[in-house]
């Protein structure tokens, strides 16, 4: 089990990947302006030197790759690999398709289901079908094109303070139906989804469930039922959730694996409980950039991406789960964390095709 400082870093880093301005679109002006100075963001070096025996690797901030694993990557592909970050998810997909036509690196990591049909038919990538990509992860493409390889998933969801809820004598929710009731008032917080991608998440799950005719009315039965909107997710986790001792709305928006990390001092129980029947699935791909310089070597790396040792790090490095049914998870996560079988989707193309309008309105209906 990690440590609760470690484990708040590393949520609040992957949490907040979105930001208002690039939800708004404004984000790609500034980065058009900018592009030419500030490509890279992080550590490694797009000026242009890269050679066959380099790949570079171009990737959102929450990207996780141990030491170890890294090595074994150079080791057996005799490739050096050099990673540039670029800022959160929606930046990373924005400089994709402002660069395309001189690309930052040889391949991507990190662009999720909201922005991958962007990218796809922006042409940024190059399609490559890895041999090493599991036959049960067919379902997680974006299309049929075999453009992006999916590599990990992870499930926003409602969670519970489970003792809150004994000790009050209520019935915990189940439903998203559920939240609206009378009975609940004043005890859910949640993200804004023009600032925080699990309240992005939420916004999709609300669409996915109740349709486009019905989402907003819905969104104004919470509202009128007390709910709180808050920026982030540590401030709705960490401040606003009775289960860390001093919020007090024993409802949050949160992940399906994070109950995991709220275990007894035995590790033998959980205090908080994911509400499976209100996930949004979110799944991060890999992808070959067209036009990059190493297209050998982009490939192995979505390669190795599927193989064991990186998939088997994923859970304790980035907190999600790796699409490979070949790795064990962490002991905590089955027992803590299971995945939702039924999950709520939408097709990315109609997340594409919608995103900022479906913001817009929502934010006229809840912030006003």
């Amino acid at each position: 089990m990690h440590s609760t400082t470690s484990t708040r870093t590393a949520r609040t880093t992957r949490s907040v990947r979105l930001t208002t301005a690039t939800i708004a679109g404004t984000l790609v002006l500034a980065l058009a302006a900018c592009s030419s100075d500030s490509a890279t963001g992080g550590t490694g070096d797009a000026s242009g030197s890269r050679s066959a025996t380099t790949v570079d690797v171009v990737v959102h901030d929450s990207f996780g790759i141990t030491d170890e694993t890294k090595a074994a990557f150079e080791e057996q592909s005799g490739l050096t690999l050099n990673i540039i970050t670029t800022g959160d998810g929606g930046a990373l997909a924005n400089k994709l398709v402002l660069t395309q036509d001189s690309p930052l690196g040889d391949v991507a990591f990190g662009i999720d289901t909201s922005f991958a049909s962007r990218a796809v038919d922006a042409g940024v990538f190059e399609p490559y079908t890895s041999p090493e990509l599991p036959e049960s992860a067919a379902d997680l493409a974006v299309d049929g094109s075999g453009t992006l390889t999916p590599v990990d998933y992870g499930d926003v969801c409602l969670n519970i303070d489970t003792g809150w809820f004994a000790e009050a004598g209520i019935d915990a929710p189940v439903t998203l139906e559920d939240l609206a009731d009378p009975e609940y008032q004043d005890l859910t917080v949640v993200t804004n989804p023009a600032t925080s991608t699990p309240g992005l998440s939420f916004l999709f799950a609300t669409i996915g469930h109740f349709g486009t005719d019905g989402y907003l009315d819905y969104w104004k039965s919470l509202t009128d039922n007390g709910l709180k909107v808050v920026e982030g997710w540590e401030d709705a986790y960490y401040t606003d959730f009775s289960a860390n001792g001093e919020g007090d709305r024993p409802i949050v928006l949160s992940y399906a694996s994070s109950p995991a990390f709220t275990l007894s001092d035995d590790g033998a129980s959980s205090t908080t409980e994911a509400l499976l029947d209100t996930c949004f699935r979110q799944v991060e791909y890999a992808g070959v950039l067209a036009n990059g310089d190493n297209p050998e070597g982009a490939q192995a790396f979505v390669d190795f991406l599927l193989g064991d040792q990186f998939q088997a790090d994923i859970p304790e490095t980035m907190y999600v789960y790796p699409v490979s049914p070949d790795v064990t998870v962490p002991a905590d996560w089955e027992s803590f964390a299971p995945v939702p079988t039924d999950p709520i989707a939408l097709d990315p193309a109609e997340i594409s095709a919608n995103r900022d309008a479906w913001i817009k309105d929502w934010t006229a209906q809840v912030v006003g």
